[in-house]
């Protein structure tokens, strides 16, 4: 049994589809506390339902933070993150969780103060493939970046351009961490492939039943594959459903595809970044027999 202290913080971490904030909600409701968002797109307004931002009845279950506060054509980094979490870690007891690792790290392990990267070269880097842009990084950032996210590999182009220094060297020089492992209980959710697959083909149908595409269809005129908000799984496949340049079904199955290989990214940094934090077996036991609450 995994013992949840009720004034101790939590983190909770796993792939898109685990149950990760079904398993948040059942805490704050057992013991109390504020759900804070750790989600890098679901900070976002514009897409709630592609990006399963919590909906109202789940809003109402317990309080909720950094979902949606974020302008749709913004952009917004871990730092930006970082900065509007830490005055949420003053108050209640703060229950974070979310699918983005490098929020979860950079929060528990330290972030870099790297200097934002001048409009001049992202606009250089956004010209680039990025392959030709991973050929170009050096091997110590290779090996702790996730290597088939373009945005990872941009993100590590634009501070070695921008700065003269790896994005590993920047690492290396990390101040201490807003909330150290030792003073929380960090949970991750072992989401085996073969139990995920089918729920996240189930979820991206109940997003279409509970009105994705009509969601799309709100987004479409300030559509502009540039935004970061626009990395949502789902917006750009059902964006370009609406221009006329796919069927729906073959909208529904690019975006289930997409979000697959997402999770198995997710597993990726999560077995390579987390081995430290309480494994949950979500597959074979129901959660809420796994925990004993405690005062």
């Amino acid at each position: 049994m995994i013992s949840i202290h009720k004034d101790k913080p939590v983190v909770i971490a796993g792939p898109t589809a685990s149950g990760k904030s079904a398993l948040a909600l059942h805490i704050a409701e057992t013991q109390g506390g504020v759900i804070i968002n750790a989600d890098a797109l679901q900070v976002f307004d514009g897409w709630r339902i592609v990006t399963a931002r919590p909906d109202d009845a789940d809003l109402a279950r317990a309080p909720h933070a950094l979902y949606g506060h974020v302008p749709f054509d913004a952009e917004y980094s871990v730092g930006h993150w970082l900065r509007d979490v830490t005055p949420l870690l003053q108050g209640e007891r703060p229950i974070i969780v979310g699918g983005t690792g490098l929020y979860m790290t950079a929060l528990t392990q330290g972030l870099a103060d790297i200097p934002p990267t001048p409009p001049a070269i992202r606009a250089q880097a956004d010209a680039i493939d990025y392959r030709d842009l991973l050929a170009e990084l050096d091997p110590e950032t290779i090996a702790r970046i996730d290597t088939q996210n373009p945005v990872r590999v941009q993100r590590a182009w634009e501070v070695l351009t921008a700065t003269g220094r790896s994005l590993a060297d920047w690492q290396d020089n990390t101040p201490a961490p807003l909330l150290p492992l030792a003073d929380v209980t960090a949970l991750v959710m072992d989401a085996p492939k073969e139990w995920l697959t089918p729920r996240i083909t189930q979820r991206f149908g109940m997003m279409l039943d509970a009105g994705a595409l009509v969601e799309a269809a709100a987004m479409l005129p300030t559509w502009d594959p540039a935004h970061l908000s626009s990395k949502a799984i789902g917006a750009p496949e059902l964006i370009a459903h609406l221009n006329g340049e796919m069927s729906l079904a073959r909208a529904k199955e690019s975006a289930i595809v997409a979000s697959r290989q997402y999770a198995k990214r997710q597993r990726t940094w999560f077995r390579a970044r987390m081995r430290d934090w309480t494994t949950i077996p979500v597959s074979s036991t129901e959660l809420s027999t796994v925990f004993t609450f405690r005062t």
